[in-house]
């Protein structure tokens, strides 16, 4: 039997269930070196991805301990890391969990090759996906380019029992040398918010799956409606843990199903929401353009403000005066996370009010973000703007002071993140002023501010920029 070392190569999969590179390592009665790899497109990522990475890498490697294995972290490109440590441990395979935007995708391609060339077994697996993207077809075989049809086809799909957590991951004669997470400095972009940020976060795991559980327990049978509140603790937030794959779409999915037979009638929409994400990388796969360009090309030559003005700043800041885009706004800043009312709320304001391009948004999204995604935070933005798939630009122009109306009627969610009109600001309200750079200028005691740009002047700039343009 071969009993070289298997590698095992982590990036956005950090769990040990439900994880097909992992069990069929383990199952080949292999050694297995497990491995994290700082390169390009780990130094790439935004400030609060960095401390939220940082986070999970020493969570989960407290978990490899436990199962008397260990997580070898290593910088630098990945075929020459990969290259180095098969020098060092004799391994003959290398395994991974397939990642779906491009940059990821053509890394692991040329990898994949080269390691063949090598000689090296090179084998990526399925496991950040529910349906791998080229299986999911319409009758006519082509993509889905819209939402609706696409959860229509897929909502009946067998999709496989999860896996368990492997009994046992052999240990190598001799284990690489590892760099030190410290070392790595992966917070040091946040600054001086990187404490509070971290107390937001929900790390590993054990903690997926107890957010899980309390989530089918709690909250999904009113999932319809609370969703859409964002002062009530409704939605699941699991996305922060999807994300890093802390936990498998697969053992979402079988929770959500499982609570739908149980009567559980709102799960449908949970479940929803997970092949949401599934037609983003659907459409990542498909048409790569969506990550960077606009989605439909008659788009290129709308006339969006592309630099960094006033009022786009005021944006970033959570000083546009409109509260429910200032209080979300800073809810991102703060804890790493948007309610996602909240996200069509600012990006509507962004690209229609504004007339700024969603690139920009997206940048920011991208550096403030713990549960950022490159293929769901592009379509959403695209979604929002009017560049992407499914969209209506006319009809997609949110008021923003109605919306909070509806959903905010009792300004729970604005209390909680606006201090400058409380005697008494809420803590987290407080939390972000400790948090911001001080080169903003900004304290708890300014006056908050006059809308930038009015809901009816914004709504009417962005119909007649349409309307000009043959939209």
């Amino acid at each position: 039997m071969n009993k070289t070392p298997v590698i095992v190569w982590f990036r956005r999969d950090l769990r040990l269930s439900d994880h097909p590179a992992l069990t069929a390592a383990c199952d080949a009665g292999r050694p297995v070196v497990p491995v994290y790899i700082h390169d390009d497109q780990v130094a790439g990522l935004g400030a609060a991805q960095k401390l939220r990475l940082e986070l999970a890498l020493d969570v989960f490697g407290k978990a490899l301990a436990d199962k008397d294995s260990r997580l070898i972290l290593r910088k630098g490109p990945a075929l020459d890391v990969l290259r180095d440590l098969i020098r060092e441990t004799g391994a003959g395979a290398v395994y991974w969990s397939r990642l779906y935007d491009t940059p990821a995708k053509d890394r692991d391609t040329k990898v994949k090759a080269a390691l063949k060339e090598d000689g090296i077994e090179a084998k990526s697996f399925a496991g950040h996906l529910l349906f791998e993207p080229w299986t999911v077809e319409t009758k006519t075989g082509g993509f889905y380019k819209v939402y609706t049809p696409m959860w229509k086809a897929v909502r009946g799909n067998d999709v496989g029992d999860a896996l368990p957590r492997p009994g046992k991951i052999a240990a190598p004669d001799k284990w690489p040398a590892s760099d030190d997470l410290d070392d790595w400095h992966l917070r040091r972009a946040m600054h001086r918010g990187a404490d509070i940020l971290a107390t937001h976060c929900t790390v590993g795991e054990d903690a997926a799956n107890t957010r899980l559980g309390q989530f089918i327990a709690h909250k999904v049978a009113d999932y319809v409606t609370n969703r859409d509140l964002p002062g009530v603790k409704g939605t699941s937030n699991l996305s922060e843990n999807l994300t890093f794959g802390e936990i498998s779409p697969r053992v979402c999915w079988h929770a959500g199903k499982a609570a739908l037979e149980d009567g559980k009638g709102d799960a449908e929409v949970f479940l929803k929401e997970l092949v949401w994400r599934e037609f983003a990388y659907h459409l990542a796969h498909h048409t790569p353009r969506i990550l960077t360009d606009n989605w439909k090309a008659d788009w290129n030559a709308f006339p969006w403000n592309t630099k960094l003005t006033p009022e786009v700043q005021a944006w970033q800041r959570g000083r546009t005066g409109i509260r429910f885009v200032d209080a979300a706004m800073r809810e991102m800043y703060v804890t790493g996370t948007m309610h996602n009312r909240g996200r069509m709320i600012v990006a509507s304001y962004l690209t229609k009010h504004l007339m700024t391009h969603w690139k920009i948004g997206l940048d920011w999204f991208a550096d403030c973000l713990i549960d950022w995604d490159p293929a769901s935070n592009a379509m959403g933005w695209q979604w929002s703007a009017g560049s992407g798939p499914d969209a209506t630009p006319y009809f997609r122009v949110f008021n923003p002071v109605t919306q909070l109306d509806k959903f905010d009627k009792d300004r729970a969610y604005v209390k909680r993140w606006l201090a400058e009109e409380y005697k008494n600001p809420s803590d987290t309200a407080l939390s972000y002023f400790d948090m911001i750079p001080r080169s903003w200028g900004l304290s708890p005691g300014d006056a908050y501010p006059d809308s930038i740009v009015t809901t009816d002047e914004g709504r009417t700039r962005a119909l007649d920029a349409y309307s000009n343009r043959g939209f």
